[in-house]
């Protein structure tokens, strides 16, 4: 018997868990009473159903046989207590049997009522009905048995039958149905005020996406100027100095252009779109700076289809030549690389130019920078600046799980 108990829960644990977890899984499960309890949970909130599993998690098998093993001895204790105090007369076997019933029904109660606590919080009075006609008949059937176990007359029955049928009834909604229902007030106004409350963090989180959105096309906004006029302004000086090059530079400001006007209205963009408008303006300023101005940028080809915000590159290397290689005499090279750094990226710009010393750090440039890092990524991405020996470095790190 004993076996088959076990057996039986070993079976059933795992086929609850199941429809906790997907409800559609209620359908397979065997026809009868095992199919009924399935629907049963299958109906059930989310919330519900997530509370239960973990619950089911923390109480089965043994656990859950040690679980009912330490309710039989609270009950037996109680049980011991009350027959002392109010019903010496009464056998022992008759008041621990009691105790035993009523301490599982009202643990019974109230387990099934905390994890489906809306249906009863919304249907309390016909609960209160259902327990009481379960009441009036219990109180019928142990007047009943008891009668014919002693073989008092049918008059001595009919004699206390009404006593039973009303006290039966109101012990049991004092005992079992009054704790569960109000259980089940208590956690369903526990309920709708978390729903209240995720319902505004969602509201925020709305208004927070939007505001970051919103910041982020301000902030792409200041960079589309800074660099258009930039360039226009160093077609203007080589087209006022007569530069034989003049030409060639306005095709590569035109190269320039065409590649960088849809980037700018772009969030993101790959690594391989990025580099190749850094090297198309690095392309005008080389023609505008001569051999002051010179260049590489390495990309490797597994970091190609990576994507990051739109121009941040850009604004570095537009950062290097401003206050690194231009304030310098000789000019410098700048070198920009790509390259996995564990679950990170790291972009570097660097210029041989005058270095840290000089380079204010809080310019427009950098803060734009360091903003839409920021606003993108959280604390997770970096902009770091730091002597070079020559010049300076400015590094970008990107977490590689989100950048892709």
């Amino acid at each position: 018997m004993w076996k088959r108990i076990v057996k039986w829960q070993r079976e059933l644990d795992p086929e609850q868990s199941g429809v906790l977890r997907d409800p559609c899984l209620a359908t397979d499960a065997p026809a009868g009473y095992r199919r009924l309890v399935a629907k049963t949970l299958a109906d059930f909130s989310v919330i519900e159903r997530q509370e239960l599993y973990r619950f089911l998690l923390n109480y089965h098998g043994r656990d859950l046989w040690l679980a009912l093993a330490r309710l039989s001895a609270t009950c037996c204790v109680v049980g011991v207590l009350v027959k002392l105090a109010l019903f010496p007369e009464k056998s022992w076997l008759q008041i621990l049997v009691a105790a035993n019933g009523i301490g599982l029904a009202m643990a019974m109660s109230i387990v099934a009522v905390w994890f489906n606590y809306s249906k009863t919080a919304r249907f309390k009075y016909r609960v209160l009905l259902k327990v009481a006609v379960v009441g009036m008949f219990i109180g019928f059937v142990s007047a009943l048995g008891t009668t014919l176990l002693r073989g008092d007359s049918w008059q001595a029955l009919f004699d206390i039958l009404p006593k039973i049928m009303l006290g039966a009834p109101v012990a049991m909604i004092v005992l079992i149905a009054a704790p569960t229902i109000a259980v089940a007030v208590l956690r369903s106004r526990h309920y709708d005020i978390l729903t209240v409350r995720l319902a505004q963090e969602a509201e925020q989180a709305r208004l927070a996406r939007e505001l970051s959105e919103t910041q982020l096309r301000l902030l792409r906004a200041q960079i589309e100027p800074h660099f258009l006029f930039n360039t226009l302004g160093a077609v203007q000086q080589l087209a006022e100095q007569g530069a034989p090059r003049a030409a060639e530079l306005t095709a590569h400001l035109i190269d320039f252009l065409r590649a960088s006007m849809s980037d700018m209205r772009c969030e993101q963009v790959s690594l391989a779109t990025e580099f190749g408008l850094v090297e198309s303006y690095l392309a005008v300023m080389q023609i505008r700076m001569g051999e002051r101005l010179r260049f590489r940028i390495d990309l490797p080809t597994s970091l190609a289809a990576t994507r990051i915000p739109s121009m941040l590159v850009l604004t570095l290397a537009e950062n290097a030549i401003k206050h690194g290689i231009e304030p310098s005499l000789r000019g410098g090279d700048i070198t920009i690389t790509a390259q996995e750094d564990a679950d990170r990226i790291r972009i570097a710009v660097h210029d041989s130019g005058v270095g840290m010393s000089d380079t204010p750090g809080n310019g427009t440039g950098l803060e734009n920078v360091r903003s839409r890092l920021r606003l993108t990524y959280g604390e997770s991405a970096s902009l770091a600046l730091s002597e070079a020996e020559p010049g300076l470095l400015a590094e970008l790190l990107i977490p590689r799980k989100d950048a892709q």
